[in-house]
This record gives C-alpha cells, sequence and structure tokens, in this order.
C-alpha cells in the first residue's frame, strides 16, 4: 500500500479552501496527509486548515511554486497529490491517482484536466477547451510528452526530491506547473488519464487583465526555459533516454525467452 500526501497552496483563499478540504474528506480513498500551505494569507486560511485537522505549513516567500515547493519538501507520503485551492476533486479522485500510478508503466507524474464552475457556459467551453485544450496541446508537442497542469496532479516522492534542486522553486513569477514540466529529467515519464477530474474555478477569466496576466507569465517562464534547456538539446536527451530504456527492456525480454522451466537458461 503506497501513501499519498495531498497539498494544497493557498493565499487568501479560506473559502475555496473550504470546499477543497470538504471534497477531500468525501473521498473513497482517504488521502493520508493533507497539507494546507499558508502562503502569507490575511484571512482565514490557517484557521479553516486548523479547524478541518489537516496539516499546516506557512510559507512566507510569496508565490505558488514557493508553496507549492515547502508543501512536497514537508510531505511524507510515497505520492504527493497536488491541487489549487480552487481544486474540487470528484470523489474518486484520489482512488484514480493510486490506480494508475500502481500501473506496470509506473509512470513518474500523472495529470489530469479540470471541468470549469462559475462564469457562464461559453466562458467555461472556451477555458476547457481553448485555455486546457491548448495548454496540453501546444505545450505537449513542444516537450513530448503531456505537460503537467498544476490544479490536478501527483508525483512519486523520490522523482521529487531528485526534482526540487532543479526547478525554479524560489521564483513567483514562472508558471509551477510549466516549470516542473519542463525540468522533467531523461528518463521520467508523464502520463496525461481522463479519468482524473476535478473542479476548477472560472475566475481566472472574470476579466482581461487576469487571462492576460497568465498569458504573459507563461511566455516569460518559456522564455526563461529556453534559455537555460533549449527545446532542442531537451528533446534529444529524452529521445536517448527513451531508446536506452527500449534497448533494457528488448534484452530483459530475450533473457525471459530464453529461460526454460527448471534449466540453466539456453544461450540466447
Amino acid at each position: 500500500m503506497v501513501t499519498i500526501s495531498v497539498v494544497v497552496p493557498s493565499y487568501n483563499d479560506a473559502g475555496y479552501v473550504a470546499a477543497c478540504l470538504e471534497a477531500l474528506a468525501a473521498q473513497t480513498r482517504p488521502a493520508d496527509e493533507i497539507i494546507i500551505v499558508d502562503n502569507g494569507s490575511t484571512d482565514a486560511t490557517a484557521d479553516v486548515a486548523r479547524a478541518a485537522g489537516v496539516r499546516l505549513v506557512t510559507e512566507p516567500l510569496r508565490g505558488i511554486w514557493p508553496a507549492t515547493a515547502a508543501g512536497f519538501d514537508a510531505a511524507s507520503g510515497d505520492l504527493l497529490a497536488r491541487l489549487d485551492a480552487d481544486s474540487v476533486p470528484s470523489p474518486g479522485w484520489l482512488a484514480e491517482v493510486e490506480h494508475r500510478m500502481s500501473r506496470p508503466d509506473r509512470p513518474t507524474i500523472v495529470t489530469g484536466s479540470g471541468a470549469f464552475y462559475g462564469a457562464n457556459g461559453l466562458i467555461r467551453w472556451i477555458a476547457r477547451t481553448v485555455y486546457i485544450g491548448g495548454y496540453f496541446t501546444v505545450i505537449g508537442a513542444l516537450l513530448g510528452h503531456p505537460p503537467v497542469f498544476g490544479s490536478n496532479y501527483a508525483m512519486r516522492r523520490d522523482a521529487w526530491l531528485e526534482l526540487r534542486d532543479v526547478v525554479r522553486r524560489d521564483r513567483g513569477d514562472v508558471h509551477d506547473d510549466l516549470d516542473l514540466s519542463w525540468w522533467i529529467q531523461p528518463g521520467m515519464t508523464v502520463v496525461r488519464d481522463e479519468r482524473l477530474l476535478v473542479g476548477v474555478s472560472a475566475r481566472p477569466f472574470d476579466s482581461l487583465e487576469g487571462l492576460w496576466r497568465r498569458v504573459r507569465i507563461a511566455f516569460h517562464t518559456l522564455a526563461i526555459e529556453f534559455r537555460a534547456w533549449p527545446p532542442l538539446e531537451r528533446r534529444a536527451a529524452h529521445r536517448h533516454a527513451k531508446r536506452a530504456s527500449e534497448r533494457w527492456v528488448g534484452a530483459d525480454e530475450l533473457d525471459a525467452a530464453v529461460e526454460v522451466d527448471g534449466e540453466d537458461p539456453l544461450p540466447a
């Protein structure tokens, strides 16, 4: 049995945190640990966490990446599941996380999508189809694997221990999920699970200013990543690791094929 820690960073989102914690309390597969990271809130975020009996971690450095990283560092689970404060997971969310991460391919990260709530139907459709759909399509093509969606993913703890000193965890001016996606190391894998779905607030689309701010940060993040690890170099490193892995798998299959029950393996 694996253990799962759920990390939820929050800045002045007490109402959303309460709804998120209520949804987590209704999971068919309960979390082994829930961590709310208070990122300098001036509202009742900390009080909500304490009232729910979950673990409270404080991170004074403002930004979703610093807060998320602090939560991951503090977590004790084998799997680190991540939600935003306004995420509302379905009752089977953690059960699906555990199921998908235990499959034979053993992905490093499993990520899902979001069903928007709030706003009107047209805004929700645009948000899911263009905003999230475009993110998975465009960034996925650039990376060569699905990107991580920050409101809904889970990662192996040993992968975080390898990545924690590689990602830009101390920067509040980058998209944490895009940065994490970029620094996935050769040999690590990311899979998108369509059954891993959470509700997410449509509040980023309340104003053009807020939406433009997110788009601007995305381009800023990409500019930083392009300079640090150019896309062609990154894709080449991942292809090399994949080919090496396939060669090892092929050798293992050959070894299995030439064994005879009760006898020594025949020469290949």
